[in-house]
């Protein structure tokens, strides 16, 4: 009888496109706690707004700052439009990431391993923990110099400093999500506001920074640039962030009937669309800020953050400037390392179905990114830490497309999916992000093996 039910079970499951049952759901002292009831729609919003503002901090971390300062003080506003489609790409990648969770009750790593065998299974885990050690690498560092800047703290301390972020989870996370989300938007209000005073003191020419957001196929032509706008792409666009978003949206103690579903669905959309959209004001004011101070002034040369805060004071007349960019970056690297331990945490529990005491599990998920993270700054030292941030950019891009093909597919799935599968129209364009961003990696790949071989 008992060999009949798991037969049956084994069917329906099948019958529904998925290899497995679910199981428990990733992030699971979180799951399902926020309560999202109310009289009005816009209490009802309210409630889911928070998720989108964890993703977003992925849009705006240490490392796309690297690759900001390279293309603004290289190219000056010449790859703003790379900003901007970047960003349309990963509006509609993250909506992807809200209906994968709603529809299916999976995170995107969860639903790797249950549509997927083992043998195509782990090395997609593996390219997601590759992402996540490459976007670890960037965000410790950053953090790393911000406590330079501000205190004059060694980098190689500042590195170790930052595995503090697991205690800090762990306590906002015992008071409540929301508290965690709530220090999340705090520093990004911090974040925008030091970059609207600086800015302001850049006083920028408007003329050529509208005309930047315009498309050039000078972009694709030049390979110098392209590899800086593969690294903007891979600072927006990034692997881990779509394995969060679809684990941290089911913190919502949303309803399983379809119409609870599809008002889920509606507002962890607008929850992200929105804390996307300020993402793009402050990549785009990074980017702005270096074409406006160092392009503009001959310094085209400017990879470091370090050397980007030195060189702000002189040239914008002001003695705040760098310190507002040094707690500006410190509240970055803080916001980001936060996120990517969770999203760490996700792909750990979704792909391998690893679980552990929560302090401990994450500081394993910690440590697998942190000590590659201390090892390259200590063997790299400060001078060469821009270069590698914005290698690290470059290495998420190639990634990306291990993240972003299996979730357009399953959301365009209605075995899947069910009623709440993709429309045709956002499908097919979802497809052709997903073909871009391949397209532009093989043309990379070919620039950077031509380059080396010549």
């Amino acid at each position: 009888m008992q060999k009949e039910i798991a037969r049956s079970t084994k069917t329906a499951v099948r019958h529904a496109g998925w290899r497995r049952e679910r199981g428990e759901a990733a992030l699971s002292d979180v799951f399902r706690t926020i309560k999202v009831g109310g009289p009005t729609s816009a209490r009802r919003l309210a409630a889911f707004l928070g998720p989108g503002y964890l993703v977003a901090v992925g849009y705006m971390d240490p490392g796309n700052w690297a690759t900001s300062l390279a293309g603004g003080s290289k190219f000056g506003y010449t790859l703003l439009v790379v900003a901007l489609i970047s960003n349309i790409m990963a509006i509609v990648l993250q909506a992807l990431c809200a209906r994968l969770a709603i529809a299916s009750g999976r995170d995107l790593a969860q639903a790797c391993r249950d549509a997927y065998p083992r043998w195509a299974a782990y090395p997609l885990w593996l390219a997601a923990e590759i992402a996540i050690i490459a976007t670890d690498i960037a965000e410790v560092i950053g953090t790393a110099i911000g406590l330079n800047l501000l205190f004059g703290i060694p980098l190689e301390i500042g590195v170790v400093l930052t595995a503090l972020d697991v205690f800090l989870i762990l306590y906002l996370q015992r008071l409540g999500f929301r508290y965690l989300e709530a220090l999340i938007i705090t520093l990004l209000g911090v974040i925008a506001a030091c970059f609207a005073i600086q800015i302001a003191l850049a006083n920028p020419e408007w003329g050529p920074l509208i005309r930047g957001f315009a498309p050039t196929t000078e972009i694709v032509r030049n390979p110098e640039m392209l590899y800086l706008a593969m690294g903007i792409l891979g600072a927006t666009v990034m692997p881990h962030n779509l394995y969060l978003h679809s684990a941290i949206v089911q913190t919502r103690a949303y309803g399983e009937s379809l119409p609870e579903k599809r008002e889920a669905l509606k507002f962890a959309t607008i929850d992200s669309t929105l804390a996307l959209m300020f993402a793009l004001l402050v990549n785009a004011s990074i980017l702005i800020l270096a074409a406006a101070s160092f392009h503009k002034a001959g310094n085209t040369n400017v990879v470091d953050l370090g050397q980007a805060s030195t060189l702000l004071q002189p040239l914008l007349g002001s003695a705040i400037a760098p310190t507002l960019f040094g707690i500006a970056l410190l509240a970055c690297g803080l916001n980001s390392t936060v996120t990517a331990t969770l999203a760490g945490q996700a792909v750990m529990e979704g792909f391998i179905d690893i679980r552990l005491a929560p302090w401990l599990r994450r500081l394993f998920t910690r440590a697998i990114a942190i000590m590659p993270a201390a090892g390259v700054t200590i063997l790299y030292g400060e001078q060469e830490t821009g270069k590698l941030l914005i290698l690290s950019q470059v290495i998420l891009s190639l990634q990306l497309p291990f993240a972003v093909v299996p979730l357009v597919l399953f959301t365009a799935d209605r075995a899947k999916m069910g009623a709440l599968r993709a429309p045709t129209w956002l499908v097919i364009f979802a497809s052709a992000i997903a073909a871009s961003i391949i397209a532009l990696n093989i043309k990379l790949l070919w620039d950077q093996v031509t380059g080396w071989l010549s």
